[in-house]
């Protein structure tokens, strides 16, 4: 069994740490907080060994009536990963942690893609992981992306991508994000960071990507127009594309028309939190003129880079490869 620490336990954090206990080849060690708040209770409550962060705020966490396991040191000793899924910025000031122990870490797509060996998405280039010490998985956006371009590639080749990303202000539980009642370009010079990061999966991509952020919490939306080498049928892109585990293309005869209905139905599937794995991509929008293809995705900011972050686990221990390892992940999770 791959033993594996979480290091915060927030929105990314306690999916991740839920959907490697579901795995059969993996066991959560613990997980780490930096203060006592309710998700500190509930990573207790739920069975999770809790380990303080910060050796100097250890004691409220026994003020608060939550018991600890010991400090975060003690957890990145006992594992042989790391999940990094603490706020932007703090990844890269762990990463000496880390290196101390020799203990290979995973970070997140807010970290600059310097404090890792190597970017990494599970459909695009799992094996540029295989035995890496540090690995950042992508956003979100660029996660999203990675899982529809890299098919399309495969299967016609892509001369350019276009993509305009309209994105939620925060999440459900950010109270201080936004904007309540304005729509911003975001940022207003192009281009916006997800074409450069897409890059760090596909070096050799042409795309342009801009983006706006919007008073909405549920999901972002990407307009995506691709040129392609080939000129296939929209049926032939929608087919293609029915093939990927972590594409669900939207049917028409279901009535999903935006991002509320979308989570709305992943709830009444039972999904864990109402999460979205997979790519919404809406089978109708799927169009071609010419070479130029169209179409409309849904992306699940909370959700869509959990199964990815599983993945890079048995990418860094190097105990699968990529198929086996999307399948089990997958077949465990329910996507």
């Amino acid at each position: 069994m791959i033993r594996v620490g979480i290091n915060g336990y927030g929105t990314i954090g306690k999916r991740v740490a839920d959907a490697v206990r579901d795995q059969p080849d993996m066991e959560v060690v613990g997980v780490a907080k930096t203060r006592p708040n309710f998700e500190a209770e509930r990573a207790v409550a739920r069975g999770y060994d809790l380990y303080a962060a910060i050796e100097g705020r250890a004691s409220r966490f026994a003020d608060a009536g939550i018991e600890t396991a010991g400090l975060v040191d003690e957890l990145v000793a006992a594992s042989d990963v790391v999940v990094d899924a603490t706020p932007s910025g703090i990844g890269a000031e762990n990463k000496e942690l880390y290196e101390e122990y020799e203990t290979p870490a995973l970070y997140q797509g807010g970290e600059d893609a310097g404090v890792a060996d190597v970017s990494f998405n599970a459909r695009g280039n799992f094996e540029d992981a295989r035995n890496a010490d540090h690995v950042r998985v992508v956003s979100c956006n660029t996660t999203g992306l990675s899982r529809l371009l890299a098919p399309l590639r495969e299967e016609y080749g892509v001369e350019k991508a276009r993509v305009t990303l309209v994105r939620r202000g925060g999440d459900p539980g950010q109270t201080s994000r936004g904007p309540i009642d304005d729509i911003l370009p975001n940022p207003i010079t192009l281009p916006s960071h997800h074409g450069p990061d897409v890059n760090t999966i596909f070096p050799d991509l042409d795309i342009d990507t801009l983006g706006l952020k919007v008073p909405a919490t549920l999901m972002h939306m990407h307009s995506v127009n691709v040129t392609l080498d080939a000129e296939p049928s929209a049926d032939d892109v929608r087919d293609l594309l029915e093939g990927e585990s972590r594409i669900f293309c939207i049917p028409p005869e279901f009535g999903i028309d935006g991002t509320g209905k979308l989570k709305e139905y992943a709830k009444d599937l039972g999904r864990p939190r109402g999460d979205v794995w997979e790519n919404g991509l809406w089978s109708e929008s799927v169009t071609m003129e010419g070479t130029d293809l169209y179409l409309f995705q849904a992306i699940h900011q909370e959700s869509d880079v959990v199964p990815e972050n599983v993945d890079a686990i048995r990418a860094v221990t190097d105990s699968m490869d990529a198929a086996e390892s999307i399948e089990t992940t997958n077949n465990a999770l329910g996507i």
